[in-house]
């Protein structure tokens, strides 16, 4: 895995009413190119407004790539695409064909990460999709809007952002054997000297982590076993899908036996049925002076983690199954006491403002049902992990 890299600046976005308008903005200052992976696409009033400004972009000469997921972005609508296109936008799908009804390893691979590259200059990563942060299931309308992060990047990492994008839009096009304007993606990624001098003193310390099921298996999880084990004060995690492997747990239970203080915000709020294997290990971390929060004023899609006040890392990866064994994923990891410190205040503020705090007497007298449910669905979850292949739990 690569070391930290110096020379960057890097502002932390909270949610899309800070993320979209920066996106935008970017976007519209465009010259050369844009890449844009995401999970999910919705032509809701986020989606219309980000693709005016790709479709602008790309009618006055910008390359315009934008790779979506097949099952992401399955209720994306043909028409909305076709837009897109004909603007001059280039679309594909990863891994278009889904398979609902069998667990296919290939077919359940999905392209999670949100990852922006505007000219080389300007990148971004988080865990926000291309949709509004007010749509949530129809069964919550009148839930406050979902919580997320990103951060937009300027420095010495975006070169190393500029290669990933660029060979994934090149294999994605081989693998369609379409005929794409490759000849941004072939050129020497360029920052100009300029704006990286000017910041190398004064920028922050960064790592651009992938996860994907070649060469980067499990560099996502292995940062953050090593951030915890270096830990020595205090560790937040602050996950929407929470279902960690045995090295996960063993390392952050061996952190609180050695007086650091651990707190997860979890999803209060449950979305789908497997969400109930996060109960699984309420008993053991409560037992062991584990903190948990459950977020229950709206939905929570965080995916951050801040260690000591001096490491963070921001992305779309969830520590679950999903993320950790079978999607792509894409984290940034900041060494930087500021920036580590403004992520853990706003973490904090979360839990005082709209978190419950789970003790260890209120889960072992009551909760049955949600005891029994989370047996199931981690039974499930081991399950599926045996069916695709996974069968010994790390």
């Amino acid at each position: 895995m690569m070391h930290f890299i110096g020379g960057n600046q890097i502002k932390l976005l909270r949610n899309g009413t800070e993320y979209f308008p920066a996106l935008e903005a970017a976007i519209e200052s465009a010259v050369h190119e844009i890449y844009l992976q995401t999970y999910i696409y919705k032509a809701d009033a986020a989606g219309i407004c980000i693709g005016n400004a790709l479709k602008q972009a790309a009618q006055r000469g910008v390359t315009v790539n934008v790779l979506l997921d097949g099952f992401g972005c399955k209720d994306l609508s043909k028409a909305y695409i076709q837009e897109l296109e004909l603007a001059g936008v280039q679309v594909m799908f990863y891994r278009p064909k889904i398979s609902p009804w069998t667990l296919k390893k290939r077919r359940l691979r999905r392209l999670h990460r949100k990852v922006a590259v505007i000219d080389s200059k300007i990148g971004f990563v988080g865990g926000i999709n291309i949709i509004d942060d007010c749509s949530v299931d129809h069964l919550h309308h009148n839930a406050p809007p979902r919580i997320d992060y990103a951060v937009r990047i300027e420095g010495r990492l975006l070169p190393v952002m500029v290669a990933s994008v660029h060979k994934l839009w090149r294999r994605i096009a081989w693998a369609h054997l379409q005929q794409v304007d490759m000849s941004a993606a072939k050129a020497t990624p360029h920052i100009p000297q300029h704006n990286i001098e000017g910041s190398v003193k004064e920028g922050m310390k960064a790592k651009f982590v992938l996860r994907d099921n070649v060469l980067h298996r499990r560099d996502i999880e292995e940062a953050y076993l090593a951030a915890i084990g270096h830990a020595k004060s205090e560790i937040i995690i602050a996950n929407a899908y929470f279902v960690p492997g045995r090295r996960f747990r063993k390392a952050l239970l061996a952190a609180a036996k050695r007086g650091v203080v651990v707190k997860l915000l979890l999803q209060g709020r449950m979305e789908y049925f497997l969400m109930f294997a996060t109960h699984a290990f309420y008993n053991e971390f409560l037992r062991n002076g584990i903190e948990i929060y459950e977020y229950r004023k709206s939905f929570m899609h965080s995916k951050v983690a801040v260690i000591d006040s001096q490491w963070a890392t921001i992305g779309s990866s969830n520590i679950d199954p999903f993320s950790l064994f079978l999607a792509r994923e894409a984290n940034v990891l900041v060494q930087d006491t500021t920036f580590a410190t403004e992520l853990r205040t706003d973490i904090i503020s979360t839990i005082q403002e709209g978190a419950h705090r789970v003790s260890a007497q209120e889960w072992a007298r009551g909760n049955l049902v949600k005891r029994i449910a989370s047996w199931l669905a981690y039974g499930l979850v081991r399950v599926f992990l045996g069916v695709i292949g996974y069968s010994n739990e790390r």
